[in-house]
Order: C-alpha cells, then structure tokens, then sequence
C-alpha cells in the first residue's frame, strides 16, 4: 500500500491516525510537526494534518443523533429559555447525567459538548413570567350584600308610616340624616386611615366619633322639632346610621344582616298580615337593639387586639372632603327623592355594584398598565376602562328608571356624578369630588328652593355638568400610570 488509511469513516479531511506501511524500499523523514513525508522509491506522498496532535477516535464516541434529538425534546422547555450552552450544561447536571453516561448513551465526550449540541438544536424561547394575582378582585358577595344593607333600613318607615305622620316631619328626618350622612363618611374615612395602624386603633376611632355623630344629629333634629316625639324618631334613625357605619367599616356585614332580621321578617308578611301596632313599632325597635348589640361586640374585639406604636395619628382635616361630599351626595340624592322615592331606593341598591366596579376599575388599570409601553397609549387604554366601568354601571339603571317611573336623565347623570366621584375619592383625590358634587348639590338646592328657572329640569343638568368635570378630572388624574404602579 502507497497512502495512508483512515480507520473511521469521514475522508482525509477529517482526524485520523494514519498507518503507513512501508516496506524494505520506504524510509520516512520527520521535516516538522506539522508534516510528515513519507519518501517512496515510485512516488513522494505529503500529507497535512488537520491539527496539532494525532487523535484517536474510537467509532462508539461518535454522537448519537437520535439519542440528542429525543433528549432536545424532552428538555426543550428548559433549554429554549437558555441564554448560554452553560445553562443547559447546569441542567444537565441536575437531571444526573454523568460523564460516563453521556459517552455512552449519546456519544459525546463531555458534558459541554452535550450541552453546546442542545442549544443549537432547540430554537431560543423567551416565555413571558405568569402574571401575578391581580391585588383588586372584588368580593362579588359582600359587594352586593352591602348594597342591600343600604336599602334595608327603609323597611323600618315602611312599618312605622302607620303609626305617625312622617310626612309632615319630613324636614327634621332629613336634616338629621343629612347630617349623619356627612359625619359617618367623615368618620369612616378617618377610621380606615387608623385601620392601617391597628384594629384597636380603628376600634377606639369608631368608639369615640360614633356616638358623638348620633348625639350631635339628634341635637340638629331636635332644633328643627322643638325636641318632640318626632326627635325620638330622628334620634332612633341617627343611633341606628352609626351603629350601622361602624359595622360596616370594620366589615361585619353579615352581623348586620342578621340584626335587620326583624325587620325582613316584618315586611315580609305585610302582603298578606296586620302585625298590629306592638309588631309595628317593636320590630323596628328590636333590629335597633340588635345593632347595638353586634356593633358593640364588634369594636370590644377590636379593643382587645394589642395596641400598635407605629404610625402617627392622621389630621382631621384629611377627613373632612369625604363629611363634604356626604353632604354633596346626600342632597343631591334627596332632591330625586323629592321627585319619585322610588328612584332613591334604585340608587341605594345600586351602591354595592357601585363599589364593586370600583375594585374593576383598579384592576384593569393594573392590566392596563402592564399592556402598554407609552403614556400615550396608557391614556387610551385608561379612557376605555373608565367608558367600560360606566357603561356597565349605567347600563342596569336604565330599565330600573323606566320600571320605577323615574327620569332615565335625572338618574343616570345622577349615578355617574356619584360613581365618578367615588372614584376619585378611592385614589385619594377627594377635595375635587367634593367641591364638583357640592357645586351641583349647591345650585340644585338654591334653584329649587327659591323656585327658579329652568325649575325641575336643574336637577339633571348640573348632575351632567358635574359628571362631565368629574370625568376630566378622573382621566387627568387616573390617565397617567403613577397612580396605579
């Protein structure tokens, strides 16, 4: 033989050890390391080497493609992600791959090798992180189960009317729960601010601002009345709105619920049964006791919570745009009932969707935020969840206008006026919702007070014209990403 032999497939281009046979006419003559010339007495072969050194290269090193494509398979959601043929190599340690193992089973040499061949077999992959909970999911029951707390005190004139004539005090009773109104929002916006410090905190805040507001709006009742029967009724109504308040800022619906029982009972059955005058008047009476009860079992558990130094205590004045627009809301509400009651009672339910697409609201702007890369198109994303969160808060409220007789104008512009200034309130810009609702309610009550032009229709324009504002302020305000980050 003349050449040299390659003892594995591949051609001379490849690593071989080379065996040269020569017989009595060859000699061979090192010239350097890199080339060896092998003189024959016909013919003069050189050879080049493709490296330095001379290999040996057994047949079963060679990869085993198949064997490297199934475990790219299996491997592929872990190593798409991989940034560097190291990453895979880390993987590949913890799935127990030794060296050994790796020779045999798929033919490389090492674990490098292995791991530089799956990261060129599987195309990279970047999944995006799972997306957190969102912070803002509603309670859809207790939404709704507030909603009809709200409404359900009403039961109690609806048993009472029989007994005393409440129409002819219907100034006192409004003035009165106007007034509790304004400084139970007052009172559990600051409650909430302690609430951040402690439930003791919170518990001594209600314990404190609660009875003080029942015995200063009996006081305003009694002033109207002359300290009458009728401020007894006033005083019950008053003692019954914080004691409610209460509850419900320390979350007790459910106690509530079960301490207006009597009164649920007792209307039930007036479709088909007289109670007589003890049921009447003792029904209302026994919810009040009830209230009383559960409110002050409620805030003695929170009393018993240990007290927390940290934390200043908050400024009064930091409460009172909520008082303000209590008040704001409160006259704008009753100037409707003025009209059609039925209409009031739409909008007291209304308040527990009300408050559940508040927590929407917060959520999508969340999702939003995470959806969009400009402000620009943050403004627009925010725009329709706010046009989103209205329609489908308006949407209901018109068939229940039309079923209770009411003016479909008058009730939504009212309804958006008041959702939209909740809104603001809950990102914590309250002076504008309350001075915008204390205009409206200002004008409305001025214009009809004194009998002006354009007489009932001032209701709904200056609830448009405040929706209108408060939805400029809500998108100049909520339309730029640092509120909701």
């Amino acid at each position: 033989m003349s050449g040299p032999i390659s003892l594995e497939p591949g051609g001379p281009e490849q690593e071989t050890l080379a065996i040269r046979l020569a017989d009595t006419r060859r000699s061979v003559r090192k010239v350097s390391d890199d080339h060896t010339v092998l003189l024959d007495t016909r013919r003069i072969v050189r050879r080049v080497s493709a490296d330095h050194t001379m290999a040996l290269r057994i047949p079963r090193f060679q990869p085993d493609e198949e064997a490297v494509s199934m475990l790219a398979a299996d491997l592929a959601e872990r190593v798409g992600p991989a940034v560097h043929p190291y990453e895979v190599a880390a993987l590949l340690e913890s799935e127990g791959l030794t060296a050994s193992l790796i020779q045999e089973r798929y033919g490389h040499p090492n674990l490098f090798s292995l791991a530089t061949a799956l990261y060129e077999r599987v195309p990279r992959t970047f999944p995006q992180p799972a997306l957190p909970a969102d912070p803002w999911r509603p309670d859809t029951l207790r939404c709704l189960l507030r909603g009809a707390l709200f409404a359900l005190p009403g039961l109690a004139f609806l048993l009472t009317a029989p007994l005393w004539n409440a129409g002819g005090h219907t100034t006192t009773l409004v003035v009165a729960g106007l007034f509790s109104w304004a400084w139970g929002q007052a009172l559990g916006h600051r409650a909430h601010l302690r609430m951040a410090t402690g439930r003791r905190e919170a518990g001594r805040t209600l314990l404190l601002g609660a009875p003080l507001g029942a015995v200063l709006a009996t006081a305003t009742a009694g002033a109207q009345d002359g300290f009458g029967p009728v401020t007894l009724v006033a005083g019950a109504q008053s003692v019954y709105l914080a004691a409610a308040g209460a509850l419900l800022v320390l979350g007790r619906e459910r106690l509530l619920l079960a301490a207006l029982s009597p009164l649920i009972v007792g209307a039930a059955v007036l479709p088909w049964w007289e109670p007589g005058k003890e049921l009447r008047a003792g029904l209302p009476l026994l919810a009040l006791l009830a209230t009383l009860v559960v409110c002050g079992a409620a805030l003695r558990s929170c009393l018993r919570t240990p007290p927390q130094t940290t934390g200043r205590r908050p400024k009064l004045l930091w409460s009172l745009p909520y008082g303000l627009f209590g008040l704001a809301a409160g006259t704008l509400v009753l100037l409707e009932g003025k009209v059609n009651a039925y209409a009031v009672i739409v909008l007291t339910v209304s308040m527990g969707p009300a408050e559940w697409l508040l927590y929407r609201y917060r959520g999508m702007s969340v999702a939003a935020l995470r959806a969009t890369a400009t402000p620009a198109r943050f403004l627009l994303r925010s725009t329709g969840v706010l046009a989103l969160c209205l329609l489908i808060y308006l949407g209901p409220l018109f068939p229940a206008a039309l079923l209770s007789k009411a003016d479909p104008a008058t009730l939504l512009t009212l309804a958006a006026t008041l959702w939209t200034a909740l809104l603001l309130q809950a990102f914590g810009a309250a002076w504008p919702a309350a001075t915008i609702c204390l205009l409206a309610a200002g004008t409305a009550a001025l214009v009809t007070r004194l009998e002006l032009p354009p007489g009932d229709a001032i209701l709904p324009l200056s609830c448009c014209g405040a929706a209108l504002l408060l939805i400029v302020c809500a998108l100049r305000m909520l339309g730029r990403p640092s509120p909701h980050a």
